[in-house]
């Protein structure tokens, strides 16, 4: 492990300036999406802008939103979920917008559909009637209504039309919220996805249809030249132990329609960055899926920290650990990822880059789940 006062010189080739179409970040540090349920009624607040700008203002280059609702009734189960639709939610993300482009950050809104999924840390809360492929949120877990081929063309164009708006507003990118088990990753699974007409299948090529006609849909509402990201995980709410795809082979078919589609970078969310994916390499997620798209790639997973997230939900404080960095760097500079998202670090402590770059370890904050599902002003 290099030493504290080398950590800066460590983590230089981070901040080497990143440009992919309209993203054009000054370095490669990504804030990781996040719920933070700080949107009564779906609207963004001043404090919520503010959240976003703090970390911009400490030198992460590109701010990637929690999960926001995209313009259809039944795309979160939250009511303090924001969504990126309607005017006077659009006009709260405007100033979000905004003040991370004042502080020198990039702008990324993540727009999600829950598909069939409860919000685990409000299942009371009210929302309209969910949906999904196939009635399944979970193997043999029950969650929304079967969709129709209407509920899916109103989905696609829903997504479409919260792209335009991000980039209306002067968002630098949008990123699509395929991982973890929500919509998009229900109709990738086979445990989820059950149905027998054209967005299901035997194949995940065959069930990654859905996603590759929203990002069709999207890129024609934004143009060529505006960056699409697409957020992907091996594992799901209901089973962290998951695989989509179970060798490089499967993961071209299950990523190559949506490379067609337009996206342009991959988001690839691992529960620990150092682990490889597959037997017999030592690449992790977003390496594996560098090699067989040829796209750029965000690595995340538990970078900064000494346990990974799942552990979290379950027990205890992790502590802002900064082993692995040198690791981190390492996978960079053989050309394995692009961007690195941070994500429990920046919940706890806005300022955590500079102060691990700056040597000041024992100012850090630790992560505590607790904490960090209280107000977050405190931060």
């Amino acid at each position: 492990m290099a030493s504290t006062k080398d950590l800066a010189a460590l983590l230089a080739p981070l901040h080497a300036p990143f440009s992919c179409k309209s993203l054009k970040a000054p370095n490669r540090f990504c804030m990781a999406p996040m719920s933070r349920y700080f949107a009564p009624g779906g609207v963004l607040t001043e404090d919520g802008a503010e959240y976003y700008r703090r970390r911009a203002a400490a030198g992460i280059g590109t701010i990637i939103t929690e999960g926001t609702g995209v313009a259809i009734d039944h795309t979160v189960s939250a009511d303090t979920v924001p969504l990126f639709a309607g005017d006077e939610a659009l006009s709260a993300w405007k100033s979000a917008v905004d003040a991370v482009h004042a502080a020198g950050g990039t702008f990324v809104p993540q727009l999600w559909h829950v598909g069939g999924c409860l919000d685990f840390n409000y299942p009371d809360s009210p929302h309209a009637p969910l949906v999904s492929p196939s009635g399944f949120c979970g193997p043999d877990v029950e969650g929304g209504r079967t969709m129709s081929d209407e509920d899916i063309a109103d989905t696609i164009a829903a997504f479409a039309q919260s792209a335009k708006s991000a980039k209306d507003i002067g968002c630098d990118a949008i990123e699509l919220h395929g991982a973890h088990g929500y919509l998009f990753d229900q109709f990738f699974w086979d445990k989820t996805n059950l149905r027998d007409d054209r967005y299901g299948g035997p194949d995940i090529s065959d069930r990654a249809t859905f996603a590759a006609e929203t990002v069709a849909a999207c890129r024609e509402a934004v143009g060529e030249d505006f960056a699409i990201i697409m957020r992907v995980s091996q594992w799901k709410t209901y089973d962290y132990d998951a695989k989509l795809a179970r060798d490089p082979d499967e993961m071209h078919r299950w990523l190559d329609p949506m490379v067609k589609a337009g996206v342009d970078i991959f988001h690839a969310s691992q529960r620990r960055f150092w682990e490889p994916e597959f037997e017999g390499d030592q690449k992790n997620l977003g390496g594996w899926i560098k090699e067989v798209t040829g796209k750029p790639v965000i690595t995340v997973g538990s970078i900064g920290m000494d346990r990974d997230l799942m552990e979290d939900f379950v027990e205890g404080i992790s502590s802002p650990m900064l082993s692995r960095l040198e690791e981190l760097v390492a996978m960079f500079e053989r050309g394995e990822f692009d961007l690195v998202a941070l994500g429990r670090v920046l919940l706890a402590d806005p300022d955590w880059l500079q102060k691990v770059e700056q040597g000041r370890l024992s100012e850090l904050t630790p992560y505590d789940r607790a904490t960090a599902l209280e107000h977050y002003e405190h931060h």
